[in-house]
């Protein structure tokens, strides 16, 4: 059972990468995890295909068993939404960091990394992104 002290509950910011050439997706998650359920949201900012800037919402439900993080994102009215991501991950001893892959069921998958530390910018979690590849 997970102390209290190592809820996963807060903001997260993180990177996920893809298997290609894209560039690797900044992300902001907002979960709800007192105990061994995880809830949540996730935003993202991308750029559509004419160029204009988006943010994709997806909400998030999974588990927790010790330091494995399991959950699924589903896609809230975006072009995305027709395919949930899974995400297994391993959370760090101090319960600072969460870092595993994520796999659309049937077709591909990617590392992610998600941190929660106050004060931390998308510049930073890109170089702590690349030190862990």
């Amino acid at each position: 059972m997970p102390k209290p002290e190592d809820s996963l509950t807060g903001v997260w910011h993180g990177l996920y990468s893809y298997p290609r050439y894209l560039s690797p997706v900044f992300f902001m998650a907002t979960l709800i995890a007192p105990g061994r359920a995880i809830s949540g949201s996730t935003q993202e900012a991308i750029t559509g295909k004419s160029g204009t800037p988006l943010t994709l919402h997806a909400l998030l439900s999974g588990n927790r068993e010790g330091q494995q993080i399991a959950f699924r994102k589903v896609y809230q009215q975006s072009p995305r939404d027709k395919n949930p991501i899974d995400y297994s991950g391993t959370l760090n001893e101090d319960a600072s960091e969460i870092e595993g892959i994520w796999t659309i069921p049937g077709n591909w998958s990617g590392r992610f990394l998600m941190i929660r530390k106050t004060g931390m910018t998308e510049h930073v979690i890109r170089q702590v992104f690349e030190t862990v590849r």
